[in-house]
């Protein structure tokens, strides 16, 4: 006699934790201190600039982030904690300043997320939650593939940062295009 896997709803919040901690783990790994040496060879400068880059890219992802919890309270429970996490990054990189949780906003009711992509420098936040929640997915995984891209350029232990970083921002593209967080 053979068991079957019964038929039921989708395993959503076990899988999110599940992705989102292994995220956790990867970061935990990623941050740790250390020193680039070995590697690829890299010059120390293009890991400098590298990491500088990225340190500037998560300021600008916690200043979006802030100006859509602003515009939408109501998804201030759910994006913190994501927040937060690129605060971290930011400061994992190097970042001198850590971005302000207030941000000006500006409300268009005619941006789409689609419009507003992760290029749209505009500072505009989508009137509707699910196209603010999409322009900040779009948002991460810009970032996250950016970061990727860098992990031959730079040595050891930036490679580890970058790769960690990356896929903690994966696992916020999912949890940003989850239904309900």
């Amino acid at each position: 006699m053979s068991f079957s896997p019964s038929p039921g709803p989708r395993s959503g919040p076990r899988r999110r934790s599940l992705f989102a901690s292994a995220a956790g783990a990867a970061l935990l790994v990623g941050c740790s201190g250390g020193s680039d040496s070995g590697g690829t060879g890299a010059d120390p400068s293009a890991a400098d600039r590298a990491r500088a880059r990225a340190a500037r890219d998560s300021e600008e992802l916690a200043e979006r982030y802030a100006a859509v919890i602003a515009a939408h309270p109501g998804l201030a429970e759910r994006l913190r904690p994501l927040r937060a996490e690129v605060v971290r990054h930011a400061e994992a990189f190097g970042a001198v300043r850590a971005a302000s949780p207030k941000a000006s906003v500006s409300v268009s009711p005619s941006v789409s997320a689609r419009a507003a992509g992760p290029a749209d420098d505009s500072g505009a936040v989508p009137a509707a939650e699910k196209d603010a929640l999409a322009l900040l997915a779009g948002a991460e995984r810009k970032l996250a593939d950016r970061r990727a891209g860098v992990l031959l350029e730079v040595p050891g232990e930036s490679a580890r940062l970058f790769a960690s970083v990356a896929a903690a921002g994966a696992a916020h593209v999912y949890l940003l295009s989850a239904d309900g967080g």
